[in-house]
């Protein structure tokens, strides 16, 4: 019975867990982009951003390899037929798809990765890490808010933010299938929301790991 008190007292003080997948998404111009910016540079959170690969053309200030990683239809198709994503969406006409090679090689590591992707790709990384996935839903307070900050990017029509907000409003009836969802009416407050969220979440699975020994 002492050995055994003595190895749990071991283990809660190690926290030995699993790694989790940290999944944020929301309407283009929700901010989820932002937030994942500001969480990447708290560096003892401990961290990684699987970048994504996508078809849709680069953005002014966008950088090939830290925003995304830029490539044609044909090279993604190339990629998926291979089986080199973990998930892949077609959104607006353009691709997006998430590492197999890269998420996995972190998870090895032992890091835990955020991830930006939106609700369908959500739904398939829960599908296959349903034990260390956390999904995180982001959502601006309104949507006067929302058609604010897509007239600010400056690249969207009418006709094009019209067709945004009415996706948006598609994306937002997936909310119920997160964990968490944070309204980004704040930036400060949101950042400190996400950060109470992931180390509560990761205490909280210490504890399960220790069950599932047992």
């Amino acid at each position: 019975m002492k050995n055994d008190i003595q190895k749990l007292w071991s283990y809660l003080v190690e926290r030995k867990k699993k790694n989790l997948l940290w999944v944020l998404s929301g309407p283009s111009g929700s901010g989820k982009t932002t937030l994942c910016q500001h969480l990447l540079r708290k560096k003892y959170l401990g961290l990684e951003r699987s970048i994504s690969y996508t078809t849709r053309p680069r953005r002014k200030g966008e950088i090939d390899g830290e925003d995304y990683f830029f490539i044609s239809r044909s090279k993604f198709l190339e990629l998926e037929k291979r089986g080199e994503f973990l998930e892949w969406q077609e959104v607006f006409g353009n691709f997006y798809g998430t590492s197999k090679k890269f998420v996995e090689s972190m998870l090895a590591e032992g890091k835990d990765v955020v991830l930006s992707i939106d609700v369908k790709g959500a739904k398939e990384i829960r599908r296959q890490f349903s034990d260390r996935s956390v999904l995180i839903f982001i959502i601006p307070p309104n949507e006067e808010a929302l058609r604010r900050r897509l007239h600010i990017r400056g690249d969207e029509g009418k006709k094009e933010m019209q067709r945004r907000l009415n996706f948006a409003k598609v994306e937002i009836s997936y909310a119920p299938i997160y964990d968490y969802v944070i309204i980004n009416d704040n930036l400060k407050q949101a950042v400190n929301d996400l950060e109470i969220i992931i180390k509560a979440k990761r205490l909280e699975n210490v504890v399960r790991s220790i069950r599932e020994i047992n």
